[in-house]
This record gives C-alpha cells, sequence and structure tokens, in this order.
C-alpha cells in the first residue's frame, strides 16, 4: 500500500471514530426539560416578537420583587428565550 494511500485510510478511520463519539454523546444528551413560555393573557403579545425583543420585557414581571420572581440559583437572566421556548400551538 502507498504511502498516500495508508494516510487517506487513517484520516477516513480518524473521521469516523470523531463522528461515531459526537454522535453517540449527542443521543445520550438529557431530554429537554426546561418550562415553555405559556399561551396565556400574560405572554401571548410576546409571540409576535423576537426572541431579543421579547427578552426585554422579562425581567419586569419576572424579577425578586415581582409576581413570578426567579429561583436563586436561576442562570443569567438575560437570555430567556435561548433556553425557553414557546409552545408549538395554542393549547
Amino acid at each position: 500500500m502507498q504511502e498516500q494511500q495508508k494516510k487517506t485510510l487513517l484520516y477516513n478511520i480518524i473521521f469516523i471514530v470523531v463522528g461515531g463519539a459526537l454522535l453517540l454523546f449527542l443521543l445520550r444528551a438529557p431530554e429537554e426539560n426546561t418550562a415553555r413560555i405559556p399561551y396565556d393573557d400574560n405572554h401571548q403579545r410576546f409571540y409576535s416578537m423576537g426572541k431579543k425583543e421579547a427578552e426585554k420585557f422579562c425581567e419586569s414581571c419576572h424579577n425578586q420583587t415581582a409576581e413570578a420572581p426567579l429561583p436563586a440559583d436561576h442562570p443569567p437572566k438575560y437570555r430567556c428565550l435561548f433556553c425557553h421556548k414557546k409552545v408549538e400551538s395554542n393549547g
């Protein structure tokens, strides 16, 4: 076997091993369990907005002194819609 063919075979094997490992890692990831944004009177108006536009309003209701405070161990509050998705349909 020529040197170039050996290199090509080695690169192919490395690609398959890395690709397989990545696929296995992704398949073993935990299910998404983050609460979705409810489609109710309080949140319905944000569904027509883009994510960054809507996120500007989250902290007005979800702060330590508001009606729906966040837990103390909640991650950074400036990217709410990165984790919290809109519900797929009304219901």
